[in-house]
């Protein structure tokens, strides 16, 4: 309850106003709703590592961040509300953390000069920087996971999955839908079959979907889930006696809040991942000693080292690291929005700086360019080892097949940018 109370204070304060602090980072959360479960440890990582840098180092060059967090309960309509409540107090950077709100957005932050980071979602095509002047989704899209789950596939199947069935499982939405051209551009190349099975929101009813797969018994399952959809599935699939190891799941569908509710039933289960999982890295000392033991932590304090907490505190570590560099192309600290989305596109995330940060190997090396907001898309398997308790990392990082996706992004690009009037910048 003390931590909650502390939150609140600290919330209340940092919305006094722009003189709070000089640098103000938005939160788009949801800690309410359906999706809550997720939504919580991925803000508890975003908000206590930006409270790191304020507290262990004074801030960005000197300059301290302002954390705004807005409640969206996953509604696009609400996440819009919060974008315009919250703009004008002088914004650097959104993460709108849903597809959604996402798509929604990119139109009016491109008119407001704000850049958008969906980190691992929202519009693939927006990878493209000569459309998409302001929206980045580095350093891997949907499209990037979809390709690298195919691409472990083929590995596991000795590079020939021809004649193979492999059926997506994906929650009715934006999101759940994003990957499906390049699963089929991807069969058209390999062979395979795919199998397309949509869950309605919130996804707790999938008794239909999983007796057709007891039937129909395709070779590898993938899910593009969220929230409470992903436990059911998993849940249904070992009520099926579906072979969890041939049971892959995006990166938003393999956190612990998906395994843990089905017990050691669950063993076995894989989920791709743009990062590293667990608490064993340097920054949870500072982490610990600078936030949690302070009673700085968000939320309960309890979800450090869990998988989507990695992903919120990776989201702000990029942030951080952009506005650094922002702040170094400009010669000032004091950075305004269109400054930060210069930062972003000069951002380069070298192994070095990442030992520097207390997070060696947890992601992939990669630069961002004009052309290139998407990054390198590689990405690794984890599985969920039920007696651990624990995911674990089975793979090196694989690289996705941009063969394939370069064109489709391109073709999406050039749609988006001739439907609303855009003419494409020169990266040269």
């Amino acid at each position: 309850m003390k931590r909650h109370l502390a939150l609140l204070a600290a919330t209340l304060l940092a919305g006094a106003g722009p003189a709070a602090a000089d640098l103000t980072f938005p939160m788009l959360s949801y800690r309410t709703g359906a999706y809550a479960n997720n939504g919580i440890p991925f803000a508890d990582g975003y908000h206590d590592y930006l409270t790191l840098v304020n507290e262990r180092d004074g801030g960005i060059g000197g300059e301290k961040i302002r954390i705004t967090e807005c409640e969206t309960a996953y509604n696009t309509e609400k996440g819009v509300e919060c974008y315009e409540s919250t703009k004008g107090e002088g914004a650097l950077i959104y993460q709108p953390l849903s597809t959604g709100i996402t798509y929604q957005l990119i139109p009016k932050a491109t008119v407001d000069g704000i850049a958008i980071h969906s980190m691992g979602y929202g519009r693939t095509s927006a990878a493209d920087g000569k459309v998409f002047k302001w929206i980045f989704n580095y350093p891997g899209t949907y499209w990037d996971a979809a390709s690298v789950m195919v691409k472990y596939i083929l590995e596991q199947e000795g590079g020939d999955i021809g004649g193979k069935t492999i059926a997506l499982l994906y929650h009715n939405s934006a999101y759940g839908k994003e990957p499906i051209r390049t699963l089929e551009e991807l069969s058209k190349k390999h062979g395979f079959k795919l199998a397309l099975l949509a869950v309605d929101h919130p996804g707790l009813e999938q008794k239909s979907q999983w007796l057709e797969i007891r039937r129909s018994r395709p070779d590898y399952v993938l899910m593009w889930g969220w929230g409470a959809m992903n436990p059911t599935a998993i849940q249904e699939a070992a009520n099926v006696r579906y072979p969890m190891d041939h049971f892959i799941g995006a990166w938003w569908s393999g956190s612990e809040n998906d395994v843990k509710p089905v017990g050691d039933r669950a063993d076995g289960y894989k989920a791709v991942t743009p990062n590293g999982v667990g608490d064993d890295y340097p920054v949870y000392d500072d982490l610990r000693s600078y936030v949690a033991d302070k009673g700085l932590a968000a939320g309960a304090g309890d979800q450090l080292g869990t998988v989507l907490y990695n992903r919120g505190m990776y989201a702000a570590m990029l942030a951080v690291e952009a506005a650094k560099t922002a702040q170094q192309i400009h010669g000032t600290a004091k950075i305004d929005a269109a400054m930060m989305r210069d930062g972003m596109e000069a951002l380069e995330i070298t192994e070095e700086k990442m030992t520097a940060l207390g997070l060696p190997g947890f992601g992939p090396a990669f630069t961002v360019t004009c052309a290139d907001h998407g990054g390198p898309g590689s990405a690794m398997i984890q599985q969920w080892d039920a007696k651990a308790g624990e995911w674990k990392i089975v793979t090196d990082l694989i690289s996705p097949d941009r063969e394939v996706i370069a064109p489709l992004i391109a073709e999406d690009a050039a749609a988006f940018a001739a439907e609303s009037g855009i003419e494409p910048r020169d990266c040269k």
